[in-house]
């Protein structure tokens, strides 16, 4: 299943990269070495290995949910530059004629 000079040229081109002819050459063998391997992974049985098999062990990196009181309303507020009606109030970010 090896490529062609041609195959590379092609290759080549569609990434942009200008080779010399000994490039040429020099990828034509290590791509074909590529494909060759990617091919004989192809003959490997994996219908017994589940879709999300891992080789690492497994982590819950979350911490147990949970319930606990919320900050209070006052101390979020504390830091707002400019406070309305109990809220942050912003810039306009539209500009909205009336």
């Amino acid at each position: 299943m090896g490529l062609t000079i041609e195959e590379v040229r092609h290759i080549a081109l569609l990434a942009r990269l200008r080779l010399t002819p000994e490039e040429e050459e020099r990828y034509t063998e290590q791509l074909s070495a590529i494909l060759e391997h990617a091919a004989r992974l192809k003959e490997v049985d994996t219908s017994h290995i589940p879709p999300t098999a891992t080789v690492l062990p497994l982590r819950a990196p979350l911490r147990p949910d949970e319930p606990r009181p919320s900050t209070p309303h006052k101390q979020i507020l504390a830091n707002a530059p400019q406070v309305k009606e109990g809220m942050f109030r912003v810039p306009p970010v539209l500009d909205v004629e009336p």
